[in-house]
């Protein structure tokens, strides 16, 4: 068993570390062949990069957008090291290391200068990488770092300050490049989110009903499966044939939306089930240390 459990930790070990090598390649493909050409800034870290890129290209020591990605997460790698976890902050330097080495190596290639095109694109690849990355619990660094503390905390988000951040960036792609690539920026990251949050599901709540004469299995099999807490409501009564049922309150994520289905089926597969989409909770709901 020991030896089993040994294999399974080197190969998701392996599946990490492939992964960061994954989201370094197409986070590079974004900014190379797209974000560059068309004057588009990334959001975030990525983008403050590519900001102090841009400014510093005339200037006798050119800091580069490669050298900066890198450069700026060192503060945040050290908050993730003391605050989340070490395992988790090896692969997020990993995954940080390996974008600024392909940004770097990967010969920019511009198939195209139009900057809603490349906005498009560029958020697209990027989002569908980090969203990768995150679903396979690792990091890309930058504010993720610090979302993640805030929340362990707090429980709390910090879509403001991300806000506050993205905002600048926006205004500065305006002053560097004119304003039409202000709003070109704006489009490219409010794509990226949305592709993001597609790929990486574990962010999205749902609400389940279950209705069943079976609320022990029902209960057992889900907690067994997920950690998860369930309000029980007794006393319900079928319409049609009068029979007594229980009505099960939980709160899932998206990504644990076939594990639930696993437990239904395994527990009570004739028990009616009723699931609403990204809903929004107050208070505290667990999630799994990175």
């Amino acid at each position: 068993m020991d030896e089993l459990q040994d294999v399974l930790k080197q190969h998701a070990m392996i599946m990490k570390a492939t992964t960061a090598l994954f989201y370094g390649i197409l986070v590079s493909i974004a900014m190379n062949f797209f974000w560059e050409p068309g004057h588009i800034y990334s959001s975030g870290i990525t983008g403050l990069a590519q900001l102090i890129g841009t400014l510093t290209k005339n200037c006798p020591v050119h800091l580069s957008t490669a050298l900066m990605l890198f450069v700026l997460n060192i503060p945040l790698f050290v908050l993730g090291w003391r605050q989340i976890g070490h395992r988790f902050t090896l692969f997020t330097i990993l995954a940080v290391f390996f974008s600024s080495v392909m940004i770097k190596a990967i010969n920019p290639v511009p198939l195209t200068k139009d900057p809603i095109i490349c906005a498009i694109f560029g958020a697209t690849i990027n989002g569908f990488g980090t969203g990768l990355a995150l679903k396979n619990g690792i990091s890309t660094g930058g504010l993720d770092i610090l979302g993640l503390t805030i929340r362990k905390h707090t429980g709390k988000s910090i879509g403001t300050i991300n806000l506050i951040f993205n905002f600048f960036i926006i205004l500065a792609a305006g002053e560097v490049f004119g304003w039409p690539y202000a709003f070109y920026s704006a489009l490219s990251i409010f794509i990226n989110a949305r592709v993001m949050d597609m790929v990486y599901t574990k962010q999205q709540k749902m609400q389940v009903m279950i209705v069943t004469t079976k609320p022990k299995s029902v209960i057992d099999c889900i907690q067994n499966r997920m950690r998860r807490g369930i309000t029980i409501v007794h006393g319900a009564e079928g319409a049609y044939k009068h029979d007594e049922k229980t009505i099960l309150l939980t709160v899932i994520s998206r990504y644990e939306q076939p594990e639930l289905r696993r437990a239904m089926i395994e527990s009570d597969p004739a028990a009616f089930v009723s699931i609403a989409d990204n809903v929004h909770i107050m208070g505290r709901f667990y999630e799994p240390e990175p």
